[in-house]
Parts: structure tokens; sequence; C-alpha cells
């Protein structure tokens, strides 16, 4: 049984920035249950927090009653679509197909492979591969004007720079996708991130000059911070869905970070929570924004929905512990260690760890001895938790908490690990 208000959810939760014909898909989606389906390229080991906008997005229609076409490009993923930033590495095919397969496990959780409406996972180097060149330029490249190629925003900013005929002929590969999709599977809806327009409706236009048959395309906004620069990146790198390349305690750590104006807009985009819940955390965000009150709900909600929930607690209780609110030993091991090691801090040698004084200058908390010995004097230097009372402390090995960590911290809000190996 479908939602037939589907669509006004999705736009208030603010996910449509581009459509192609939104009242005919409106009606669409409110006759019964339609096929739709988004795509992935494996361009690199992990998923990323704008695919996690897809993926959600393709869980809220399979939760409507629509049923979803998850589609894995072990061919397009070869290639890659144009950047304006310049031509793409080219990944060998055994690193894209064993790419393919870590996609693939980062979407199942997020979406019901089975019932009325159960979910497909497609690759499409299954009807690439076997294709020739000459059938592909016939069936495919001859429905293209090249001036229109050429007038694509990516395509202009590559011109004189140099753009390769492969990225060039990217738009061909993913239109392919949607006719195939509509053909064999009846698949009538496509969407992706607003940076795909020209590839979505391309693959709408495909189908119409092809088959004479009517399909939809919505694009998703990309994320940006306040300041209008791209969400999407740490200290570390991207916000990869990967634990072993972003840590759950890192990735808790970005969301309960974000700025108090993109909470509502983070919130509905990226939690599950209803309308009337987002509105009061928004109000509280405004009244009394000291408490943090979206920031702690987004961040325990999106990393329940990556990481799970117990990920999540881990995360929480190793902060609450590292700001001097919890004991260090009750924290599990690899959750503390992931934690220490996005402060950057130090690594020292185990059989000869230095003075207490020296650790904090090597790990970055204070310029010089005499500021470290003023902070001790202070009371303000803590090692694993504990005020530094001696500025001639001497950790030892049985000091290292974690395994092999030490943690220092300044004050209320400033620590560091040193790694001890």
């Amino acid at each position: 049984m479908t939602t037939p208000n589907v669509l006004d959810e999705l736009e208030w939760r603010g996910l449509i920035a581009h459509s192609t014909d939104l009242e005919a898909l409106r009606a669409a989606l409110g006759e019964g249950s339609v096929k739709f389906y988004v795509g992935f390229d494996p361009t690199a080991p992990s998923l990323h927090m704008g695919h996690l906008v897809q993926i959600l997005t393709a869980r809220r229609l399979q939760d409507a009653g629509h049923r979803p076409y998850a589609l894995v490009g072990g061919a397009t993923g070869t290639i890659g679509d144009p950047k304006e930033s310049g031509e793409r590495i080219m990944n060998s095919l055994d690193t894209v197909k064993e790419w393919v397969e870590r996609v693939r496990g980062q979407i199942e959780p997020f979406l019901g492979f089975e019932g009325d409406n159960a979910a497909t996972m497609v690759n499409n180097y299954d009807w690439t591969a076997s294709m020739s060149v000459i059938d592909f330029l016939r069936d495919i490249g001859k429905h293209f004007p090249v001036n229109r190629m050429l007038a694509r925003e990516v395509v202009r900013t590559r011109l004189e720079s140099g753009i390769s005929y492969t990225e060039f002929s990217y738009v061909l590969l993913q239109s392919m996708d949607f006719l195939n999709l509509f053909r064999d599977h009846g698949v009538t809806l496509q969407f992706g991130g607003s940076d795909q327009w020209g590839n979505l409706t391309a693959g709408v236009d495909l189908i119409r000059r092809v088959t004479g048959g009517k399909a939809h395309a919505i694009a998703t906004p990309l994320m940006t911070k306040a300041d209008g620069t791209k969400y999407g990146k740490t200290e570390g790198g991207a916000l990869w869905l990967d634990p072993e390349m972003l840590s759950p305690y890192a990735f808790h750590q970005f969301w309960l970070n974000v700025e108090d104006e993109k909470v509502g807009e983070l919130l509905r985009v990226f939690t599950f929570l209803s309308r009337e819940e987002i509105e009061e955390l928004e109000r509280l965000t405004t009244e009394e924004p000291w408490k943090r009150a979206g920031q702690k709900a987004l961040a325990d909600e999106v990393t329940t929905l990556v990481h799970g929930a117990a990920e999540t607690e881990h995360a929480k209780a190793a902060a609450s512990a590292l700001f001097g609110g919890g004991e260090l030993g009750d924290i599990q091991a690899s959750t503390l260690a992931a934690a220490l090691r996005e402060t950057g801090g130090t690594t020292v040698e185990a059989s000869a760890i230095p003075p207490v004084l020296d650790l904090f200058v090597a790990a970055g908390l204070v310029k010089s001895k005499g500021e470290a010995r003023r902070m001790v004097s202070e009371g303000g230097a803590y090692l694993n938790n504990v005020r530094v009372e001696d500025p001639d402390l001497q950790p030892t090995a049985r000091d290292l908490v974690a395994g092999d960590w030490l943690v220092l911290r300044r004050g209320k809000k400033n620590f560091a690990g040193v790694r001890a190996v």
C-alpha cells in the first residue's frame, strides 16, 4: 500500500532541488507503487555523507510503498562521472569489482529485500560488458546531440583544460542504465544529487526518444555549510560510512558539531524523526542553543542509522570520558583508541616515555615546558583524567589505557592522545 503524500514529505524535508514534472510525478506516486532507481558509482572503497542522502531518500520512498532498484555501477565506476577539477584516475577492473561488493554491503542494511515492494540490487556491468562499440554508437550515441552535451556545465568547465572522450561520454552510459531499467523492469523514476541533474534528465530524454515512454527525475540538493561550502569533509578527509575509514566516534562528533543554523535542515534530511519532533528540536536550538539539543539528537540518530545503537553509546561514553565525565577504563578499548587517533597527538617509545611536561609539549597542548609547568601549578593539567599535581611526574607503562595510550587534557575541553609504541 502506498502513501500518496510521500512527495509532500520529501518537499517538507527539503529533498527536492529539481524535478522534471513534479505534478505528474505526484500523480504517479499517488496512483500506486512506482519503481524507482538511484545509482552509486564505486569510485572509492566506501560511500560517504552525500551518498547517505540518496540511500535515506530511497528508504523513505520504499517506506511509502514504492519499489527501489539500487544500482551499483560496476561499469560506470570504472570511468567515473566527470569532475570540474580534472580527469579522474581510472581504477582497475579488479579494484572496482571489490568496491562494488563493499558498496552493496553498505546499501543493503537500509532497504528491505522482502515483501511486495522488495528492493532489487543491480549492476550495470551486467548489460554493458557484452555490448559492442558499434551497438553502443548506433543504439545509444545517435540520440545524443553533441551541442547539448557541450552545453553541460561540467563539460564547459573542462573544455579549456581538456576532457577525455571517455569522461565526455559518461552521460551516455548513465542514460543507458535508465533506459535498460525502464524497458526490462518498468522503472519510471530516477533520482540523485543535484550535481547529477544533467545525467538524470538525459536519461529521461533517452527513454522518450527510444521508446516514446514517459519517465521522471528528481534531484536532491547538495549539502552545504552555513557559509555555502560543501559538507562531507572532516579533519581526516571525507565523511565516510565505513567504520574502518572513519571511526563511529569521529562520525558522531561531526554531527555533534554542526552549526546551529543547519540543525533543522540536517535533521530533516538525515533522520526519520517526525515533523513535530524536528520542529521541537529546532525551537530548543533557537531558544537554548547552549544545550545543543538538536545536535545531540542529530548525532545520535544518524550514527545509530549508520553504525548501530551500540556504537553510538560507545562514542558518547568515550566523548564523556575524554572530557572528564567518566572513567577511561570503562570505555571500550577500540572506541577509545579510535577517538584518540582523531586528536592528532603524538607517538613516543613505550620503553622511554618522557616526563609529563614534555608530553604536554609534544602533544601540542602547550608551546613550552614553562607553559606546561604553569598549567600544572594552576591545576589545569590532567593525565588520564587525574589532575597532575607534580610537574616532575614520570608516566610509566602502567599508566597506559586502551592498550597503549596516555590521555592528556588541558582544562575542560582540550585533550590529546599520546601513543606508546
